[in-house]
């Protein structure tokens, strides 16, 4: 039976023990930032120049120029093509269900006009230009380019340039695949630090982006996480999570299978089980024996399992709500008999799935909603990636002279109250002004 923590709430330190499993510290050590900044700062300085010493050094790619890193918008279409015809059913399917989800997502113009001629309103505009970062080599994330570029498309972003990087010059037929399915403008073969600065800074023939998304290594957050202020990002996210409540009538295989979705992942993952009923818990238990042998990522789970995961016994549903909302996790399984009723009183996840026939795997690719989603509990005060984090509000006010006039009382007052005259003087002069409001 795989090793892995057993949590009861009748425990006067559970709470303790809990946390100290939620505890997640990001491994970005001293030599990571500094290697990172390093890059960054090289990248910002020589441009093109150190993109190709990087891509050298780290990928073994020689190229005598930055545009010969470039893949062109053909490759694409060919790569869909050349891809097996169920995988490009399955891209493009996923990638429908996706955007069809996300056109419910956009943001809109709205105004209102007050009993005196004043108008306030809101003004919305996609961004310029988006950065989208695809892990590369042996990983193939199709579904990351997907989830990343539609909603910047549907946003109405004009242009999404992706970088995935190509180790040895391998290229993957289906991240190209997806990248044409999802309307990606540009593809450069770069990735690592290298790639997030030259999004970020521009280097002469890669142009400066607005926002970068996407996943990546350690390097790869860290850079993220460097450059947030130039340039907007996504997250920075920890490892995947799943928690599943569970009122013991679900088959344990299924929740088995459910917890070892996100325990696959890589060592770091957590995946924990929330139930009243103790036999239950231990006939998963049993279901994930039987089940990872025919794993093959099975040292992997093992691992997972047994550093993060867990099966909780609580005293009842009511208090399986309270954990979750506790641990406000990534992924959030709902695996009862009435889960609508359950998920009203949910208020921190990244991500609810409802009722025993909802697999949090469909999510991951071509349920509609995002997978890019808050780690690490910041779902108690962040949301999945959607439309909105591609859009830009501005705010609208038109005064007519009524409201000019009576406006520019309430902010002359606390301006002098705050000691900034020019403020004051710059309302008082449109109380009575010498001519009529054009």
């Amino acid at each position: 039976m795989p090793q892995i923590h057993r949590l009861d709430s009748r425990q006067a330190d559970f709470r303790t023990r809990l946390d100290q499993l939620l505890a997640w510290e990001s491994v970005s050590d001293e030599a990571v930032f500094t290697t990172v900044g390093d890059i960054l700062a090289d990248v910002r300085h020589r441009g093109d120049a150190a993109v190709l010493e990087y891509t050298a050094r780290f990928d073994r790619l020689e190229k005598t120029a930055v545009a010969e890193l470039e893949i062109p918008r053909d490759r694409l279409e060919q790569a869909l093509t050349r891809i097996a015809p169920e995988h490009r059913q399955a891209l493009e399917r996923a990638a429908e269900r996706v955007r069809r989800y996300a056109e419910h997502q956009k943001l809109s113009d709205w105004q209102y006009t007050e009993p005196d001629g004043t108008v306030l309103g809101q003004q919305v505009s996609p961004l310029d230009r988006v950065g989208l970062y695809v892990p590369g080599g042996k990983a193939a994330y199709p579904s990351s380019v997907i989830m990343n570029a539609i909603p910047a498309k549907v946003a109405g972003v004009p242009e999404v340039i992706m970088v995935v990087p190509t180790p040895d010059g391998q290229v993957n037929d289906l991240v190209l695949a997806a990248a044409a399915v999802a309307g990606v403008d540009r593809v450069f073969a770069i990735g690592g630090a290298q790639a997030v600065a030259a999004l970020a800074y521009g280097t002469g023939t890669i142009p400066p982006v607005d926002k970068i998304v996407g996943p990546g290594n350690i390097y790869v957050a860290t850079a993220k996480r460097m450059v947030f202020g130039t340039v907007g990002i996504d997250m920075v996210a920890g490892p995947s999570e799943i928690l599943v409540v569970c009122d013991g009538l679900t088959d344990p295989h299924w929740i088995a299978a459910d917890l070892f979705s996100q325990a696959e992942h890589d060592e770091d993952a957590q995946a924990i089980l929330v139930s009243p009923d103790g036999d239950f818990l231990e006939a998963v238990a049993g279901a994930m024996d039987a089940l990872l042998e025919h794993m093959p990522r099975a040292g992997i789970i093992r691992a997972s399992l047994a550093a993060r995961g867990a099966l909780i016994r609580v005293r009842d549903l009511d208090e399986a709500v309270a954990v979750a909302n506790h641990v406000a996790p990534e992924h959030l399984e709902l695996s009862v008999a009435e889960p609508e009723a359950m998920a009203r009183r949910i208020r921190h996840a990244g991500a609810i799935f409802l009722g025993r026939h909802t697999a949090e795997a469909v999510g991951d690719y071509c349920a509609g909603p995002n997978h890019v989603l808050p780690t690490s509990r910041t779902a108690r005060f962040s949301s999945p990636l959607g439309v909105y984090d591609f859009q830009k509000r501005s705010s609208l006010i038109h005064c007519s002279a009524a409201g000019a006039a009576d406006l520019g009382r309430t902010a002359s007052v606390l301006a002098r109250g705050e000691g900034l005259v020019a403020h004051a003087c710059s309302a008082e002069y449109r109380i009575d002004p010498p001519v009529d409001d054009r």
